[in-house]
């Protein structure tokens, strides 16, 4: 498959290890994530974060700090900011969140330049695409849709409290939708190491909200640092 082989590896692709040769003839699903790889969620997270937040009088979280958590469930975001809330607290601060998330937050999302133009490509090449989100499927659909690039993807697959990519990817291949040579395209370690627990490929990318050691250390099989590399990779 073009841009998988090790002979004609782009030189501008910084790789941990190399993508399996493939033949050519074969094109494997592409599965994205959503925060950090395809749009920049962070206006309305941090706003509804926050709001969520103050409802419960709890102090607001620094956006700088914040940032840092996109990517993982939003559990987990609020017991790291709200230690002392017990899980009956999380979960209520998780219901005001979402509230407030469906209702104007998914709209403060911002698409990555370029990624239209590369999944226009993508599915003009005939390539497989589906979206992987610890996000809730409703989310994830409404944001693809702000975006008009709903219609690229053959499935989306979101999340939910209590289920972590690791257990979505698992539940993608015992259901059929994808088979073993499905790539994961992410931004941050629990992309990569949900890829690996399922013996996928995976893709990281550094627009996002990881950096290349995050990466590295999770074992991606290949880093890009832009769109173009990631079209370069996938398209040549």
């Amino acid at each position: 498959m073009a841009g998988f082989h090790r002979a004609t590896r782009p030189p501008a692709i910084a790789a941990t290890e190399e993508l399996t040769d493939m033949d050519a003839s074969q094109k494997p699903t592409l599965i994205f994530d959503l925060d950090g790889t395809l749009s920049d969620p962070s206006p309305g997270f941090i706003r509804c974060f926050n709001e969520a937040l103050a409802l419960h009088d709890l102090p607001p979280a620094a956006p700088q700090e914040l940032i840092r958590w996109i990517g993982p469930p939003i559990e987990n975001t609020f017991r790291a900011f709200a230690p002392a809330t017990d899980e009956a607290g999380i979960t209520r601060l998780i219901i005001d969140y979402r509230a407030r998330y469906a209702e104007y937050g998914f709209s403060g999302n911002i698409i990555y330049s370029g990624i239209p133009e590369l999944l226009h490509q993508l599915s003009a090449a005939d390539f497989d695409l589906g979206v992987c989100s610890s996000k809730r499927t409703d989310f994830v659909e409404k944001i693809l849709h702000q975006f008009g690039i709903h219609h690229c993807f053959r499935f989306i697959n979101g999340g939910d409290i209590g289920i972590e990519k690791t257990q979505q990817l698992r539940s993608l291949l015992d259901d059929g939708e994808i088979d073993q040579s499905a790539v994961m395209i992410g931004d941050r370690r629990m992309d990569v190491t949900a890829a690996k627990n399922n013996e996928l490929k995976s893709v990281g990318v550094l627009w996002g909200f990881g950096d290349r050691e995050e990466l590295e250390v999770a074992g991606a099989d290949v880093i890009v640092d832009s769109v173009s590399e990631l079209a370069e990779l996938l398209l040549t």
